[in-house]
């Protein structure tokens, strides 16, 4: 999962690539059925047209496109949201599509396949590849939780220990802090579940022109494209999950583990930075990991400011952390990064690593106190049967710098059913907090105010915990890598048994957050799926890398 980021300091930072609020409307069981279900035929008869995409610095290459969806598929004559799309052309003998979700939630998958693509394209020898931004991110409808005095009190609240000796006025501060984000996003704010994502999905799939979704996601994105397979078991083509996220943990389980999982990776990274003489932290671990603490809580105390003129705060540093330890790759420039900030005060290294190694030029801060126009309509359909006057795109330069960490609220909450109500958050914050601080020293905090976070806003859905399960649809392949700081190993084997005879599991014995991308052997076994159906038997391997994987 993608780290959130949180405090105005993140807010100002642009969206990152790299690479879980509100409760919905399940839709009608007509509009389950996939091809031309009542009421939403107009959309699925929809035809894509694609063009050169008005991006700056985008390869020549890459078509972009849009497809306009319902904002709320149970009453889909309401109103309606355009999503933008992305693709590069097959170049061998098409297929189809596979489409991709780079995980988050919260991240954009345009600038993703425009600025990751590369590592996609052996995929265009049968498909066109193709991305979208996701309902409420980037240009699709973005929401947004403002930039105002109220919402960094509410924030910074999370970050100290104030909130300990007085939880009432924390709940006070996290429902303001929900009601910021209703202020700021609009209607589309209260449809922004996966159960939504993978309805829009499956829309996508049908304007493409695909009788069947062919699908790789990664982190976050298992989890949609799990959510998809239970919506639509008769639409599932090929199904690639890598770095499989839990489909029953609550929010808090998941913040401990995501909070376990990063200090493992992090006393990794200090194990090997001490072996440099050029290490910040020093040449002993022990000492090494106790610095490393210092300075986050040293920040959090003083922060240090930037060229933007916001401060760098410790849990800024969290985040680059968390962003910086996904792949042993990264290592050395996040060793000097740190070099930078701690012995020159230059936050610029750690920056790219806190905005998740992509930094977009044409991003503007939405003005303080401002709200957000409400960007979805809610014009009825024409009597001839026509879309509704759809939410257009917005501008790339226009979307909310938090969108980020408001999209990926947004969609964690609304995926969650038992989140901490105000009583438990009353009676037990200091044993939560207490729990996270053993967790990780260093992570536990930031991985806690990301459940606190969901505080004021409405039910989760509970869709996902009780049927997505027991599948009837082809075989697809899920990937878990045994030292991925994110999804941790065991929830790969967890998803998998919980989906049934489907799953088929690839055993990554590598390190890094999903395996597609760092490892050779797991590349060539999902194209070899995606491309010819070549599936690997159930618990098959991949050695990392260096081992002769």
């Amino acid at each position: 999962m993608l780290a959130m980021l949180s405090t105005r300091r993140r807010r100002a930072l642009a969206t990152g690539a790299a690479l879980t609020l509100l409760g919905t409307g399940l839709p009608t069981a007509a509009a389950a059925a996939g091809d031309d279900p009542s009421g939403l035929d107009r959309f699925y008869d929809q035809k894509i047209s694609w063009s050169a995409c008005d991006l700056d610095g985008v390869p020549e290459d890459l078509q972009c496109g849009k497809v306009t969806v319902p904002l709320d598929y149970a009453h889909p004559a309401a109103g309606s949201l355009d999503l933008a799309l992305a693709r590069y052309r097959a170049t061998g003998d098409k297929r189809g599509s596979v489409l991709l979700n780079f995980g988050g939630p919260g991240g954009a998958g345009v600038p993703g396949l425009a600025y990751g693509g590369k590592d996609f394209l052996e995929l265009t020898d049968g498909y066109d590849v193709v991305s979208f931004d996701p309902r409420g991110v980037g240009r699709s409808s973005p929401v947004s939780c403002g930039d105002t005095e109220e919402e960094d009190e509410g924030l910074s609240a999370l970050e100290d220990d104030a909130a300990l000796d007085d939880p009432r006025a924390l709940l006070t501060r996290l429902r303001r802090t929900a009601a910021d984000c209703v202020r700021h996003s609009g209607p589309v704010l209260t449809h922004m579940g996966t159960v939504d994502a993978a309805q829009d999905m499956d829309v996508i799939r049908r304007a493409l022109g695909d009788r069947k979704l062919n699908y790789l996601g990664f982190s976050y994105g298992t989890r949609l494209g799990a959510v998809y397979a239970a919506r639509f078991p008769g639409q599932v083509g090929r199904m690639v999950l890598d770095g499989v996220d839990t489909l029953t943990e609550p929010l808090t389980e998941q913040g401990l583990a995501g909070a376990r999982g990063q200090q493992v990776a992090l006393d990794d990274f200090v194990d090997w930075c001490v072996k440099d003489i050029a290490c910040p932290f020093g040449t002993d671990a022990r000492t090494a990991r106790e610095e490393v603490l210092r300075t986050v809580r040293s920040l959090d105390q003083d922060p240090v400011p930037t060229d933007s003129g916001d401060d760098f705060t410790g849990q800024d540093l969290v985040a680059a952390l968390g962003q910086g330890l996904y792949s042993e790759e990264l290592w050395p420039s996040l060793e000097r990064a740190l070099a930078r900030l701690v012995e020159e005060g230059d936050t610029s290294g750690v920056l790219t690593f806190a905005t998740g190694g992509v930094a977009f030029p044409t991003r503007t801060t939405v003005p303080r106190g401002a709200t957000l126009p409400t960007r979805t309509s809610t014009t009825r359909a024409s009597a001839a049967g026509a879309v509704p006057s759809p939410s257009p795109l917005v501008d790339a330069e226009d979307v909310p710098l938090d969108n980020l960490p408001a999209a990926l609220m947004a969609v964690n909450c609304a995926d969650d059913p038992d989140r901490p109500t105000a009583e438990r958050i009353t009676a037990d914050l200091r044993r939560l907090r207490a729990d996270y601080d053993k967790a990780s020293p260093v992570f536990g905090r930031y991985r806690l105010s990301e459940v606190l976070l969901c505080y004021g806003r409405p039910h989760g859905t509970d869709f996902i915990r009780e049927k997505v399960k027991d599948l009837d649809t082809p075989k697809m392949l899920l990937v878990g890598t045994r030292g991925d700081p994110a999804t941790p190993y065991r929830w790969t084997v967890e998803t998998a048994e919980r989906l049934g005879d489907a799953a088929v599991v690839l055993d990554n014995r590598g390190e890094g957050h999903t395996g597609y991308g760092s490892s050779k052997c797991v590349h060539r076994k999902v194209d070899d799926f995606l491309l010819y159906g070549s599936l690997p038997r159930t618990g098959s391997s991949c050695l990392s890398d260096a081992d002769g994987g």
